[in-house]
């Protein structure tokens, strides 16, 4: 859906925004109001002026309208001032209003919308579109406001000095107002456009940053260089044409504001010097300023529509997150306790497509205290059990269980809370060790962190680090070895203590060294907790006390390796031979 320059149904979504801030707004309109008020009067202090003091040569007269004529002046600029520092300020309080509603919003989406939704251009959303928004306070609807009634202001003062000529300006402002719609729609148009390519620019750039490694790794550099170009090039075409609708239409405008005042003086200088006394010097001096007042804001109403329609673009996308309503169901009542871990698939089907299943049916008990392996090929559906058991997506139907209770009764927060998740490829902040050790949870002290460390095995490669636990890892955690990722990741899910511990492919890729440190971790959390150990590489599991084999989202096999192993033409048997048989 297109936003529209004067879209009721957004505006009202936005001026809602504005209630906290009642008195702040109504200072403005305040504000706007004796802004035009004061505007308008100086010009016709400049005819009484011109009209009864300096044509009768009073000095005395003269020099108290100058000082009247300064002290409205100063008045001009205290409003101007307060208008100006308000309206910014009240957009700005409104877009950190509405960026802590969308960050918290989309914090509660389920994975499924970040598996569609392009991460540029929710950057994009959460921070260029919000800030347009402010926009519509500080540069578009407040200043359209205020130039309006300026305008209104400057006719009345206009009609109440001389009607005839006023009636001049009267004919050339629906010239102007015309042109004004037209440049208005086409900028709307284009600005439009504009917006699409910023998201797509960002979009683009985030994900080659992020994947700058593959980039240089398959030689892609000049491939990429030149869609970067094609991108640029038509976020270049967009902006081009506001730019060419401004080249047009401002220069248009100051014509017929030109033309209209010459005629103004024109026909105004003839009939004084025909001796007609409709009109006097001291109107042409004042309507050379109210003809000022009159179009330039009627010009640059144009311009600030231009604000409105970015801002009402960018709020238009804005509100699409915020009213996209795609979260997980969080009915639950019940406060999940420390589990003893008794977990329970039935008849578990899922799929991330609606039409096609990736777990088909699964049937399995995992006993409170055990852990219990789960193997297969690639797709086979392992990895989907933990986004299930976490509630990152809803199951199409069955049920999953801990300790006897439906995982949907329980509240997500408190369910979580409970189970800790290693996963293959680690996700750091840039912050330091302890923040992404903790992740800033203030229930967790250093004192507990590093006796933790210690217990794991951890301790003596953090200290190994500069500055130890406050070393900074950077984005990503790029200044930290794969290996050295997972070890921080064995430390941080000990320390929440979860009831289940979940480790997905966590030593897939790393060296033999952090290998025997991770083996020695893994033993330590894993005792006496429920676990689900994910593996390609059975000789991290051969210990299990249980193995699940899956293939295309079914249970194949269950038992101990032991048992496993005997079955000639078994599953896993044949993924054993292929990783250690082959290799004597």
């Amino acid at each position: 859906m297109k936003a529209k320059a004067f879209d009721t149904r957004l505006f009202k979504k936005i001026l809602k925004y504005t209630k906290p801030y009642q008195s702040r707004f109504n200072g403005v309109i305040i504000f706007a109001v004796s802004l035009s008020i004061f505007a308008a009067l100086r010009p016709y202090l400049l005819k009484q002026t011109v009209d009864g003091y300096i044509k009768t040569q009073d000095q005395h007269g003269l020099l108290v309208y100058v000082s009247i004529m300064g002290l409205v002046l100063l008045l001009e600029v205290f409003s101007q001032f307060f208008f100006v520092y308000w309206a910014n300020w009240l957009g700005q309080d409104i877009v950190k209003d509405i960026r802590t509603k969308m960050f918290r919003h989309i914090l509660s989406f389920r994975m499924k919308y970040f598996d569609n939704a392009p991460v540029g251009q929710l950057v994009t959303r959460s921070v260029s579109d919000i800030e347009a928004i402010a926009r519509i306070f500080s540069q578009g609807l407040f200043m359209i406001i205020s130039d309006m009634m300026k305008m209104a202001v400057v006719l009345i003062f206009m009609f109440y000095m001389n009607w005839k000529l006023t009636w001049i300006v009267i004919v050339a402002m629906p010239i102007l107002i015309y042109i004004t719609r037209i440049f208005q729609r086409k900028m709307q148009l284009a600005f439009e456009e504009v917006r699409t390519q910023i998201a797509n620019m960002n979009s683009f750039v985030q994900e080659r940053v992020t994947g700058m490694k593959i980039v240089q790794l398959f030689n892609r550099e000049d491939i990429e260089f030149e869609k970067f170009k094609i991108i640029n090039d038509k976020h270049n075409r967009a902006w081009i044409k506001t730019i060419l609708y401004n080249s047009i239409f401002f220069p248009i405008a100051d014509i017929i504001s030109s033309l209209t005042l010459g005629f103004i003086v024109l026909y105004g200088g003839i009939k004084i010097l025909d001796g007609d006394h409709f009109t006097t010097f001291g109107d042409l001096f004042s309507y050379t300023m109210f003809i000022s007042m009159l179009f330039n804001p009627l010009r640059q109403i144009a311009d600030k529509f231009n604000e409105m329609q970015l801002g009402m673009i960018a709020a238009n996308r804005v509100f699409n997150i915020l009213d996209t309503q795609d979260q997980i169901q969080d009915t639950g009542t019940i406060e999940a306790p420390i589990f003893r871990g008794n977990i329970e698939f039935k008849d578990v089907h899922f799929g991330y497509i609606s039409e096609e299943n990736v777990i088909k049916g699964i049937n399995l008990s995992v006993p409170a205290g055990k852990t219990i392996a789960i193997v297969g090929s690639t797709g086979a559906g392992k990895s989907t059990i933990i986004n299930l058991l976490n509630r990152f997506y809803e199951i199409n139907s069955g049920t999953i269980c801990i300790d006897g209770q439906n995982i949907e009764n329980y509240t997500l927060s408190s369910l979580r809370k409970q189970i800790a998740v290693v996963l293959q490829d680690v996700f750091l902040f840039a912050d330091t060790i302890f923040n992404n050790i903790t992740l800033n949870n203030p229930e967790i002290s250093r004192e507990q962190v590093l006796a933790a460390a210690k217990k794991i095995g951890v301790h003596k490669f953090i200290m190994s680090l500069p500055d130890n636990y406050d070393f900074d890892v950077k984005e990503r955690g790029v200044m930290l070895s794969s290996g050295q990722r997972q070890l921080i990741a064995f430390l941080r899910a000990y320390v929440s203590n979860p009831s289940i511990l979940i480790l997905d492919e966590a030593t897939s890729s790393i060296d033999t060294y952090s290998e025997e440190l991770i083996q020695r971790a893994t033993e330590t959390i894993t005792k006496g907790r429920t676990s689900i150990v994910i593996a390609h590489r059975l000789a991290t599991i051969v210990n299990a006390d249980k193995i699940v084999v899956m293939d295309k989202g079914l249970i194949v096999e269950q038992g101990t390796h032991q048992e496993l192993v005997s079955r000639e033409g078994g599953y896993y048997k044949n993924l054993y031979d292929s990783q250690f048989v082959t290799l004597e």
